[in-house]
């Protein structure tokens, strides 16, 4: 994939889940809870739950997630999905599967 398209591509996620983590943030009551997105970074802390990290791999074309419940995952554009090779989940599901278990709520696509 073109340089410009991977750009496309993850700004336009990572842009989707900053406003779905903001709304999480502002209707949770989670202590030390905030949102931090800039230079291609995107931080979801949620205090006693740990904290997510996002960030584009502009080399290798990959969107990178930090998850405290799952650990480090690399995430590659595949027919339209940003998909983990070694398992094909998406990063979507992944994502609100976690916090869905993490507030006991279903968060859905927020």
């Amino acid at each position: 994939m073109p340089e410009d398209e991977f750009h496309g591509k993850a700004d336009t996620l990572l842009e989707t889940l900053h406003e779905m983590m903001d709304m999480i943030v502002e209707e949770e009551d989670i202590p030390d809870s905030d949102v931090e997105f800039g230079q291609g970074v995107l931080t979801l802390r949620l205090g006693p739950y740990g904290t997510y990290v996002y960030n584009k791999q502009t080399p290798n074309r990959q969107i990178w997630m930090s998850s405290p419940v799952s650990g480090p995952v690399r995430y590659d554009f595949v027919d339209g999905k940003w998909i983990y090779r070694r398992d094909e989940h998406e990063l979507m599901d992944r994502l609100t599967s976690e916090l869905s278990e993490l507030l006991g709520k279903d968060v859905g696509n927020a």
